[in-house]
């Protein structure tokens, strides 16, 4: 008996011992710089979001936040660069809906498991598409649109086959039956000058875009793709208050987020989530990125993980119903 005894009180003190290390690593958590990966070059909005929040998160956990940038296939080679990262915290993805929702439908052959090779840390914004038409265009309400594309082929423009933009307007054929022509261009940029210009009819446009072309009344937009209104645009109602059968319950926002690579220990990914979590909660925060037309959203690990599990099988239906080809 007392033999046994021994045993057991040795497995308990090793048992102990085995978990000094990683509670010791959690406390100290962070001992050294920290990486926020960016899948995209700099200058963009996910670079911008992820060098704001960095330069929070470094004052607030004394030490230095570094944004990397590793662009390259629609955000997956930065990506897969985190997933296959040590899960210590040091290194951070600021994934986007195209890296980490879109793309596992949409690339055949996918270097990571989107919901197995991630561990999300916080839901950083979210901001909705805009259905916009040249301002001398009769077109003012999504019943006049789909008029207007019943009676004429009409067409659209975004960023590129695949993206959030292209998908949404999908979504919005399959719900309608509208039919539009969809017309891929490089970057959102060369889409709105051709809108503004007169050769092309409509975008299903990013926000921050489309918001400074609205502001000077040269883009009327249409509706906001979100569930509720977007407080920068008040008066711009959703695709689901048009009163069109079948957009009811349309919903679609582009969104971008924390992750860590999978296997995060517990103590380190909470002590990530309350930082961030804390800096977003901040009133410079919330203005500069409200400024921008971002709606912020911190959130906890479960509830952005929960988000993730519904986009991937949401955008994944879109495809296979639309046949979307990655060129």
């Amino acid at each position: 008996m007392n033999l046994h005894r021994r045993h057991l009180a040795s497995l308990l003190s090793a048992c102990l011992l085995a978990a000094l290390p990683l509670a010791a690593f959690a406390q100290a958590f962070p001992a050294k710089p920290i990486r926020i990966v960016v899948p995209f070059p700099p200058g963009g909005s996910t670079d911008l979001l992820a060098r704001r929040l960095g330069e929070k998160l470094a004052t607030s956990m004394g030490q230095p936040v570094v944004v990397e940038n590793k662009p390259g296939a629609g955000g997956t080679t930065g990506a897969d660069h985190v997933a296959k990262s040590p899960a210590d915290g040091y290194t951070l993805l600021m994934g986007v809906t195209g890296s980490n929702a879109i793309a596992a439908s949409l690339y055949p052959k996918m270097p990571y498991d989107t919901l197995k090779d991630f561990t999300p840390v916080s839901q950083v914004v979210s901001a909705p598409l805009v259905l916009a038409v040249n301002s001398a265009s009769p077109i003012k309400t999504v019943k006049d649109y789909l008029a207007a594309a019943k009676a004429k082929p009409m067409d659209y423009g975004t960023p590129g086959n695949g993206t959030s933009m292209h998908l949404t307007a999908e979504m919005f054929d399959l719900a309608t039956g509208a039919k539009l022509t969809h017309i891929p261009y490089k970057g959102s940029a060369p889409a709105l000058n051709d809108m503004l210009g007169g050769s092309l009819q409509s975008m299903f446009g990013d926000f921050l875009v489309l918001l400074p072309q609205i502001k000077a009344g040269k883009v009327r937009p249409i509706a906001v793709t979100s569930a509720r209104r977007h407080p920068m645009l008040p008066e711009v109602p959703t695709l689901a208050e048009s009163g069109v059968p079948g957009l009811e319950k349309f919903e679609a926002s582009s969104w971008q987020g924390l992750f860590a690579p999978a296997g995060l220990p517990r103590e380190v990914l909470a002590k990530l989530n309350a930082e961030t979590v804390k800096a977003l909660d901040s009133a410079d925060i919330k203005e500069f990125f409200g400024s921008q037309g971002f709606i912020v959203g911190g959130s906890t690990p479960e509830q952005f993980r929960a988000l993730i599990e519904a986009e991937v099988p949401k955008w994944g239906r879109v495809i296979k119903a639309a046949n979307v080809k990655v060129d």
